[in-house]
């Protein structure tokens, strides 16, 4: 699979597609209730708001349950949706479904990464191998 670049047309699933003709932070996290996840979940819930003033919503996506992330909204009071990417057919999509080594070994998980995407379903900004702490901000300035 080739990998996405900007101007890209965004692969399309369902929760992408009921928020065509928006802006759409997308951004892609390993777990919930991980430290990196929470921190990373709770900055786009704090600066929610002001993505919004940019005709912009959040989508995040994991390979977690939906049960797991109705725990996890409802513990952080994040005011996006989270989507439940069990098959792991989104994260591959977007080619952040990767091998990873932690310790010497290797095994497959999620890239932390974030796409924007714009009003015509092509990618305007990619951030990949993204460090949770400050990213809100850094894509809250990108829009």
């Amino acid at each position: 699979m080739k990998e996405l670049k900007i101007g890209d047309k965004a692969p399309t699933f369902l929760e992408l597609t009921a928020n065509k003709g928006s802006t759409v932070v997308l951004y892609f996290y390993p777990k919930d209730f991980t430290p990196g996840c929470t921190t990373e979940a709770c900055e786009f819930r704090d600066l929610y708001e002001k993505i919004q003033e940019h005709d912009a919503v959040v989508l995040g996506v994991s390979p977690d349950s939906p049960e797991s992330h109705e725990k996890f909204i409802a513990k952080h009071g994040l005011p996006y949706s989270l989507v439940a990417d069990e098959d792991k057919k989104v994260c591959q999509a977007y080619g952040v479904w990767v091998e990873k080594s932690m310790y010497g070994k290797k095994y497959m998980g999620v890239e932390r990464s974030t796409f924007v995407i714009g009003p015509d379903g092509r990618i305007k900004g990619i951030f990949r191998k993204v460090k949770a702490p400050g990213h809100a901000k850094e894509v809250l300035a990108a829009l």
